[in-house]
């Protein structure tokens, strides 16, 4: 099959190598799954920098654990009935060597989930780590029905889709932006109400939206916005943070202690299969009855994989995806 892959951490263009590899069986209750569309997260392009100090997990890794295409053969235990359907995957490359930047992928059959013929095929491909992260954001903490959420960088991926899931589910949301120029687009994305962080009011018009505080915080940023989110919290107000500037971040304390704010710290690859296969649930729902949607750049061929992750490293907010040659 073609594939492309690293066996080296470093920049893109001096480590993504494209190629032939040899095309993967599926093992007792896995299918393979014939890609169209690889969709390229920033854990992709973490990895592949060695992020952290992090090294290579695998002497060879083809990256990216998203994507879509169509089911071409199973393993054993699984039910035949699913060769040739259409599926969106996620975790490709979670604890896993070889992901979707190729022909073909295997992964368990949970994690390659029956794709409605109303949702496109790069839509689907962009559903996983995102929206897995997103919807254990919103909804770790119970129902958000009748309660006002705060995504904090709404325009973002994950924030996009927490925005989009909580006001599919019943709850007044609230997006944060970094400055008011981005106001028009957080307000055009369909938030209740949007604020720009550069706002030094920005706090007491939130608390003021939300009649004295939010019952949910979404955040992108924990280091950088933990005083916003103190500011706008209440009585038993959760912070769900899937991400931070600084790896050991203060707080205030008092503040939030008397507030009995709950803070849940989101590792989407390690959450458990339950969860992972209700956010598949909802999130191919959600799609399929128009309830989101995913702003996603043209489909970039294979042989660029370098140029697209340069392009995530930069941080464009439109989702980027590969085009897999048949």
């Amino acid at each position: 099959m073609i594939a492309a892959w690293y066996d080296s951490q470093g920049p893109a263009q001096d480590v993504l190598q494209l190629g032939e590899l040899a095309t993967p069986r599926p093992g007792p209750g896995e299918v393979r799954v014939r890609l169209s569309l690889s969709s390229i997260n920033p854990g992709d392009t973490k990895k592949r920098r060695g992020w952290l100090g992090s090294s290579m997990t695998y002497p060879r890794v083809v990256p990216h654990s998203d994507g879509s295409g169509i089911v071409d053969a199973v393993g054993s235990g699984v039910e035949q009935s699913r060769v040739g359907e259409r599926v969106w995957v996620f975790g490709a490359q979670s604890y896993r060597a070889f992901g979707t930047a190729a022909q073909f992928t295997v992964v368990p059959e949970w994690q390659a989930i029956a794709l409605p013929d109303s949702v496109a095929t790069e839509v689907a491909a962009c559903l996983g780590i995102p929206g897995i992260t997103a919807h254990r954001a919103v909804f770790g903490d119970g129902s958000v029905e009748g309660k006002t959420v705060l995504v904090q960088g709404v325009l973002g991926g994950v924030g996009s889709l927490a925005a989009q899931l909580a006001r599919w589910k019943g709850a007044t949301v609230i997006g944060t932006v970094r400055t008011a120029a981005d106001l028009e687009q957080a307000r055009a994305s369909g938030t209740d109400m949007a604020v720009a962080l550069d706002d030094p009011n920005a706090a007491l018009q939130v608390r003021e939206f939300a009649g004295g505080g939010v019952d949910r915080i979404v955040e992108v940023a924990f280091s950088e916005n933990i005083d916003f989110d103190a500011a706008v919290a209440k009585n038993d107000t959760v912070i769900a943070a899937y991400g931070t500037r600084e790896d050991r971040p203060s707080l205030p304390f008092w503040p939030m202690l008397f507030d009995n704010v709950t803070i849940r710290l989101l590792g989407s690859d390690d959450f458990s299969r339950e969860v992972k296969m209700m956010a598949a649930r909802d999130l191919t729902e959600a799609v399929s009855v128009g309830a989101m949607s995913i702003s996603v750049d043209d489909p970039m061929p294979l042989d660029r994989i370098a140029d697209a992750h340069d392009r995530v490293d930069a941080g464009t907010r439109s989702r980027v995806v590969l085009q897999i040659p048949e």
